[in-house]
């Protein structure tokens, strides 16, 4: 009889065909494509890319140029080409007043409330809708919840105002009622749950489109298998709902925390004479009234730099505990899987 003779190889496959390996050598095979060839076969891409690279060079990396006003005695007039150096001494300055110290305690007090209660409700929302039979209700619920984003923050508070102020709808009921009525728009101490009541009302019906986008993705064979076995609707949403929403849920939550002393500036400044500055006063609007409003623009570019390296190494950090967790998070080091 003759020898058998195949094209199949006898050794083992190469560490570099592996799963992990497959798919850096197809990377690195189009990697070396010639310009040529990759750009007649992606140019629309590259083109429908230029204006959202120009927004971002224009408006937030050519800004960080600016960061260097706050090492400087800066003076409009001069410029900053021929403004004084002064090293570190704004930041001295800036740790020694009292008034920073007051916009940063507020601004963790008012992102601690919104973190803690407006990042969970766009999630009850996507479970909601998700969980609607009819389409045409779960439409006409999306479409409600949508259209608040769209609603500039003038009008958000001015909504506020005529529902909840001094003569506002509610306040009206109440003195019909025999009543005292109640500062909900200018009390300092519930300032943090009207902030976050605005927020919510505006803004988590934009926020649950991710979820709902995530809760597409779940299986329905694993919804059915558990209702077979005698699952109920809270033990399949504990069991496999929000596992299958663990990796969107964190990395919300790292990004939410990378920007938790950006509360919000048109929020604030809208309502700031209302409850006081010792109330709204963040750090977003000290900013604007130490910088732009009293001249003091290298103390204003201090503080806005400080908050970014803050804002910086929170968000390392809440990735680093990701990683921890076994979650990928928003960046890996380099050949980590």
């Amino acid at each position: 009889m003759g020898t058998l003779v195949t094209d199949r190889p006898t050794t083992a496959e190469p560490a570099a065909t592996a799963p992990g390996g497959r798919a850096r050598r197809v990377r690195k095979q189009k990697s070396q494509l010639p310009f040529s060839v990759r750009w007649r076969r992606d140019w629309q891409m590259v083109l429908l890319m230029i204006p959202g690279v120009l927004f971002l060079l224009v408006f937030f990396y050519v800004p960080v140029v600016g960061n260097v006003v706050a090492f400087q005695d800066f003076q409009p007039f001069l410029g900053v080409m021929h403004s004084e150096w002064n090293g570190v001494q704004n930041f001295v300055n800036l740790y020694a007043n009292p008034d920073f110290w007051d916009a940063l305690r507020n601004t963790l007090i008012l992102a601690l409330a919104q973190l803690v209660l407006f990042f969970p409700v766009p999630l009850a929302l996507a479970l909601i809708v998700d969980s609607l039979v009819s389409n045409r209700l779960r439409r006409w619920f999306q479409t409600i919840a949508y259209l608040p984003h769209f609603l500039s923050w003038v009008l958000v508070i001015a909504l506020f105002q005529q529902s909840l102020g001094g003569a506002g709808f509610v306040n009206n009921l109440l003195r019909q009622a025999g009543l005292d009525p109640i500062p909900f728009m200018t009390n300092p101490d519930t300032f943090p749950l009207l902030v976050v009541a605005q927020l919510v009302w505006k803004d988590a019906g934009w926020a649950m489109i991710i979820f709902l986008a995530a809760l597409a993705s779940v299986d329905v064979a694993l919804y059915e298998a558990a209702a077979a076995d005698g699952a109920g609707r809270w033990r399949r949403l504990w069991h496999i709902t929000l596992p299958s929403l663990r990796t969107v849920i964190v990395l919300l939550l790292i990004l939410r925390i990378g920007d938790v002393l950006s509360v919000g500036f048109e929020q604030f400044i809208l309502q700031r004479d209302s409850v006081g500055a010792g109330a709204a006063e963040v750090l977003d609007t000290f900013t604007y009234y130490a910088g732009v409003i009293g001249g003091d623009w290298s103390s204003g570019a201090a503080a806005g730099l400080a908050k970014g390296v803050i804002s910086a190494l929170l968000l390392w950090g809440a990735n680093s505990i990701a990683h921890r967790l076994g979650e990928p998070g928003i960046f890996q080091k380099k050949g980590q899987s």
